[in-house]
C-alpha cells in the first residue's frame, strides 16, 4: 500500500461509502467530540490533549503524500482496494476522491477547548465541521482515526492528574516538598503499549502533569508536535539498573556489583538499583547498611527499587508478617533505621537525602492511594516514594471509560441549517448526543466556574464560546507550546 493511499485510508470501512449516502444538496456536516460518561467512580472529568497532534500527523504530514502523489494512480489504488474489500462493482466512484486531491487541502474548521483543560462529562471538547459545500462528507470520513488517536492521550491524561492531585494533597498533608511532586509519577508504560505511536500518545498525557518518563519517543512527541514557546523541562529520568546488570555479576557477588554501579559507574548524582534479583530484604537490611557510611558520603541519592511482590505491602509492611520483621515493617521504616532523615513541620519523618526508594510494578490508582495512606499513618510523609506508573495503569483502559464518541449534530441542505441528534430508545440514555450547533460557556456554580453545554447554539454564543478556532483549511489559529499546556493542567491541582 503505498503512503497515499495510507494517508486516506484510516477509516472503518463503512465510512467509504458515507459519500454516496447523504442527502442530494447537502454541504455541511459539523461534529463534535465528547466524552460521555464515566466508569471510575468520582470522576467526572476528562482532561483534553492530543488534537494539536492529530493534526499535524494525520491531516498535515500523512496527507502530503497525497495530495503529492498522481491522482490517477490514487483514485486507481482506491478503486482497487474498495473492489477487494466490497466486492467488484460495489463502490462506483472515486470522483470525490479526485476533487479532495484537487482541492489540495483538507476542508475543515477545528474549534476546541485549549489543551490541558478540564472537561465535565457530556461537554464537548472540540467541534469539526467541512469549510467547502463540495465537500461534507469529508467531516465524518476522518471521525476513526481521529477517535483512535485522541482518547489514549486523553484517557492518560486524566489518569495522571488524579495521580497528580493524590500525590499533592498527601504532600501538603504531610508536610513533604511539593517540588518534588512533579517527579514522583514516572511513567514507565512504554514496553506495555501497542507500538511507538501509543507510547507517544499515552506519553504525552503524562508528561502534562509529570516530569519523571522512561518513555523517551513522548518527550520527542512533545518536542515535535508542541514545541515549548519558553524554557521548560519536558520530562526525564536518571542512570538506572536492570535485572541483565545485577545477574551479570552473579548472585553471590551482589555487594561488589551494587558498590562498582553506585559508587564507580555512577560516583554522583542519583542512580536507582533494583534489588529484588535474589532476596530483595537481605539488600534493605544487610547489603545496604554496610554501604551506609559510603552512601552517605556520596553526591546524589541511591533510590532502592523493588520489583516484584504487593506494592503497598513491600513498601509499609505486611501487619501479617511476623512483628519485628523487615517484611513487618516494610521498605522505608527499615531504611529510616539506618539511615534515619527529618522531620517535616507537620510532623512526618522523610528520609535522609542519600537514600530513596521506587516502586513501579502492577501500580494502580488504588494502591499509590493506599501506599500514601498507609505511610502518613506510620508517621512518614510522602516525600518517601516515587511511584512508577506503568501499563498497569495506562494501558488497562479504553475508549469506553469514558464513552468518548464523535457525532454529527447540525448538517445544512440546500442552504438551511438543520439540528440533528440521536436519542435510542435502547439505550440507558448516556448515548443521548447534543443538538444543532454547539457552544461551550463557563457557568458559576456556588463558587466554582464550571463549562456547560449549550444546545442550538446561536451565532452570539458560538462566539463567546470557550471552543476557539484551532486549524482551519490547513491554517493554524491556535497552536500551544507544551509549556502553556501543563500550566493550564497545574492551575487545577
Amino acid at each position: 500500500m503505498t503512503a497515499a493511499l495510507d494517508a486516506i485510508l484510516p477509516i472503518d470501512g463503512y465510512k467509504s461509502g458515507h459519500v454516496f449516502d447523504y442527502p442530494d444538496g447537502i454541504t455541511n456536516v459539523y461534529s463534535n467530540f465528547t466524552a460521555r460518561m464515566t466508569r471510575i467512580e468520582g470522576q467526572n472529568e476528562t482532561l483534553f490533549i492530543g488534537l494539536q497532534m492529530f493534526i499535524q500527523k494525520t491531516l498535515t504530514d500523512n496527507m502530503k503524500a497525497f495530495f503529492e502523489a498522481d491522482v490517477d494512480e490514487v483514485c486507481a489504488d482506491y478503486q482497487r482496494t474498495m473492489d477487494l474489500y466490497l466486492g467488484p462493482n460495489m463502490f462506483p466512484s472515486t470522483d470525490h476522491i479526485r476533487a479532495l486531491h484537487g482541492l489540495g487541502y483538507i476542508p475543515l474548521r477545528f474549534r476546541a477547548v485549549p489543551e490541558g483543560t478540564l472537561v465535565p462529562l457530556r461537554v464537548p471538547s472540540m467541534t469539526v465541521e467541512n469549510t467547502h459545500p463540495d465537500f461534507a462528507w469529508v467531516t465524518n470520513y476522518f471521525e476513526t482515526v481521529l477517535s483512535n488517536s485522541l482518547w489514549m492521550p486523553i484517557n492518560s491524561a486524566t489518569m495522571a492528574f488524579r495521580y497528580r492531585k493524590l500525590i499533592t494533597n498527601w504532600a501538603r498533608k504531610t508536610g513533604s516538598s511539593e517540588e518534588f511532586v512533579p517527579f514522583q509519577g514516572h511513567d514507565f508504560s512504554m514496553r506495555g503499549m501497542a507500538g511507538v505511536e501509543a507510547a507517544q500518545q499515552s506519553g504525552i498525557g503524562h508528561l502534562a502533569s509529570f516530569i519523571g518518563t522512561d518513555t523517551i519517543p513522548a518527550i520527542a512527541a512533545v518536542q515535535r508536535y508542541y514545541p515549548p514557546k519558553g524554557e521548560m523541562f519536558i520530562g526525564g529520568s536518571v542512570p538506572a539498573t536492570e535485572h541483565s546488570v545485577m545477574c551479570a555479576g552473579g548472585k553471590e557477588n551482589e555487594i561488589d556489583t551494587i558498590s562498582r554501579i553506585i559508587f564507580e559507574a555512577h560516583p554522583q548524582g542519583i542512580v536507582s538499583v533494583v534489588s529484588d534479583t535474589w532476596d530483595y530484604w537481605k539488600v534493605v537490611t544487610e547489603t545496604i547498611p554496610k554501604l551506609k557510611d559510603r552512601i552517605m558520603d556520596r553526591p546524589g541519592r541511591v533510590v532502592l527499587r523493588p520489583d516484584s511482590g504487593d506494592p503497598v505491602k513491600v513498601i509499609i509492611g505486611d501487619p501479617d508478617a511476623p512483628i519485628g520483621s523487615p517484611e513487618y515493617k516494610g521498605t522505608v521504616e527499615c531504611l529510616w533505621e539506618t539511615f534515619g532523615g527529618e522531620v517535616t513541620d507537620k510532623g512526618y519523618k522523610t528520609l535522609d537525602t542519600h537514600i530513596g526508594v521506587i516502586y513501579g510494578d502492577s501500580i494502580t490508582y488504588e494502591r499509590a492511594s493506599a501506599i500514601l495512606a498507609g505511610l502518613a499513618a506510620k508517621g512518614f510523609s510522602a516525600g518517601n516514594i516515587v511511584l512508577g506508573i506503568g501499563s498497569y495503569t495506562y494501558q488497562y483502559t479504553t475508549r469506553d471509560v469514558y464513552g468518548m464518541a464523535m457525532k454529527a449534530t447540525s448538517i445544512e441542505i440546500d442552504g438551511v441549517q438543520q439540528a440533528i441528534f440521536k436519542d435510542p430508545k435502547t439505550d440507558s440514555g448516556f448515548k443521548k448526543s447534543a443538538v444543532g450547533r454547539l457552544a461551550v460557556l463557563p457557568q458559576v456554580v456556588g463558587e466554582d466556574v464550571r463549562l456547560v453545554l449549550v444546545d442550538n447554539a446561536t451565532p452570539e454564543q458560538e462566539e463567546e464560546s470557550v471552543l476557539e478556532l484551532v486549524w482551519e483549511d490547513g491554517v493554524w489559529h491556535r497552536f500551544d507550546g507544551f509549556d502553556e499546556i501543563r500550566n493550564r493542567v497545574l492551575d487545577e491541582v
